[in-house]
């Protein structure tokens, strides 16, 4: 029997837990965001939380080369990048509650244990550590009616065993009728034999079973067309349910897979599988983005980002997104380049930016690459070519302008140069006194007071918003003056007037920069208005040369 809507106050919490197998990078993340979204467009409460089988406590210290952006949470955790899919595709914040590391649960039970928690009893993997991940998924319990929880990294390894451990006696302790497993797993094709091979996905379920792990639902990423007879045999060789077998192929944008998981009834085999039984979603706002994303009516918008991280893009996931975002808002195509700062110099490399219409300097950490990015700000600067500067952005267009403008030709930021005689960017002041690393930088969400008649204003349309940073140095307040006086407009500060928090050039069709990360709290259905507005004016200035007689740019 299956519970009406009416009965949603009554009901107890249900919870999927997704896993994966065969290889990484499947897209277990996409997919368990898509399947939040399904169900939130259902009429249900939904999070999601990841688990993440390291050691560290969180990602803040990890190199971006491996594990990609780190994403900062509101209340200032440092979290994987998939809280930033969650985010986007269920339109809300989530916290340090939805993201768990191997490092933060044995963290909570040493010290438990030193406090004598346990009553002398010695403590071990089984129950202690399993009850501790139990624990966190239960905390998010109370506010929801779905809590989604992807387990991090590939069924064998041995780093995941104690979160599958825990997950199977979740499903014991809260009833099955309260819990389905989802199952990603790659169906390879074998070009050389010209076939679909289903034994990797067999293998991955037996594994999963030897564990005590039946999964309901398979997702089976692949390449090509699962045929009847394929779903067939995977379906009898795995113990799932025909209708529970759900083909995942490739898109064209990451925002198309909860329409593919619908066209397929994935929302309706889980809320089977729970005893639910709600209304159909209304998708229609959802596919109006997906075909604004694929089939934009308006101007392309080439964006270049030069920064120090971009071999690999997901070091920049949320701002890839965000440009897509920006698109969306203005109905055009947003086509990004990435390249790497290092690669620029004021006589080589700026004079590709011509074939752009934007320059966007991201964040980042260390000196490798920055002068590069200076050359950079400053062809976009001389040129006219709408600019965009994030955290680290921001401080090298203070450097940029401080050097070429003001005429400080040594300024520079302490972090880069100790020995500067100007140091136009300074270490924060409530970190002078730190000496760790992880977790110690001006984190999560701050006000920022938005100057009057800036352009900042304009776009935000507020007097004050609410932004979330992660950074150690800032502007150095002595030289405030003397950038105003050059014809730099500090157009955001904090509330108390103590840090700058946003750049302009009104004398600049669009050069804005921002100390905090805007990137992380834009939505595709909800595009941040910076940019939105940094689309707009780049596909402005496409436009603009295009109907502009050809003249020899500044710098080249």
């Amino acid at each position: 029997m299956t519970e009406s809507m009416t009965d949603t106050h009554e009901r107890p919490t249900k919870y999927i837990f997704v896993t994966g197998g065969v290889v990484s990078s499947l897209g277990k993340g996409i997919a368990a965001a898509s399947i939040g979204r399904l169900l939130k467009l259902r009429g249900l409460r939904v999070t999601l939380q990841k688990f993440d089988p390291y050691i560290n406590v969180d990602p803040g210290t990890l190199s971006p080369f491996q594990h990609g952006e780190v994403f900062v949470t509101d209340d200032g955790a440092e979290t994987d990048l998939d809280l930033g899919h969650y985010e986007r595709f269920i339109d809300q914040s989530l916290s340090q509650a939805n993201n768990i590391t191997t490092g933060r649960i044995y963290q909570t039970v040493i010290s438990k244990e030193r406090r004598g928690d346990y009553l002398g009893s010695t403590v071990q993997v089984i129950p202690h550590i399993t009850d501790e991940i139990k624990s966190a998924i239960r905390r998010l319990s109370a506010d929801n009616d779905v809590v989604i929880t992807e387990i991090g990294g590939t069924v064998g390894d041995i780093e995941s065993l104690p979160f599958l451990e825990a997950i199977r006696q979740f499903r014991a302790d809260v009833g099955h009728e309260n819990a389905i497993f989802i199952h990603l797993t790659l169906v390879p094709y074998i070009t050389a034999a010209g076939e679909l091979k289903t034994k990797p996905t067999q293998h991955s379920v037996r594994d999963l079973m030897q564990i005590g792990i039946q999964p309901q639902v398979l997702i089976l990423r692949t390449e090509h067309p699962l045929s009847e007879e394929i779903r067939k045999k995977i379906a009898l060789f795995t113990n799932v349910e025909l209708e529970g077998v759900i083909e995942s192929r490739d898109v064209e944008t990451i925002y198309e897979v909860p329409l593919s998981l619908k066209a397929q009834r994935l929302d309706d085999v889980i809320l089977q599988h729970l005893g639910i039984d709600l209304p159909q979603p209304d998708l229609t706002e959802w596919t109006a983005m997906v075909n604004r994303v694929k089939k934009p009516s308006s101007v392309t918008a080439r964006i270049a980002v030069v920064g120090k991280y971009t071999a690999l893009v997901d070091s920049y996931k949320s701002i890839q997104e965000s440009l897509i975002h920006g698109g969306i808002a203005n109905d055009a195509r947003v086509e990004i380049e990435w390249l790497s700062s290092e690669h620029f110099s004021e006589d080589e490399g700026v004079g590709t930016l011509e074939s752009f219409d934007g320059l966007l300097i991201p964040g980042g950490f260390g000196p490798r690459g920055v002068e590069g990015m200076l050359a950079a700000i400053r062809w976009a600067r001389e040129n006219e070519m709408p600019f965009f500067g994030i955290c680290l952005g921001l401080q090298t267009a203070v450097i940029e302008f401080a050097r070429n403008v003001c005429g400080l030709e040594e300024s520079h930021s302490s972090e880069f140069s100790e020995g500067s005689s100007d140091p136009v960017i300074c270490l924060l002041d409530s970190q002078l006194q730190v000496t760790t690393k992880g977790g110690t930088m001006r984190l999560g969400a701050y006000s920022c007071a938005l100057e009057e008649g800036t352009r900042a204003r304009e776009v935000y349309d507020a007097e004050q918003v609410s932004e979330r940073h992660r950074h150690r140095f800032e502007v150095n307040n002595e030289y405030r003056e003397l950038l105003t006086q050059n014809g730099m407009t500090l157009s955001g500060l904090s509330p108390d007037g103590g840090l700058v928090e946003m750049i302009e050039l009104s004398d600049h069709p669009w050069f804005i920069a921002a100390q905090f990360h805007p990137e992380l709290k834009s939505r595709p259905t909800r595009p941040h208005p910076l940019f939105a507005s940094f689309i707009e004016a780049a596909a402005q200035y496409a436009q603009k040369k295009a109907t502009a007689p050809v003249e020899e740019p500044v710098g080249v």
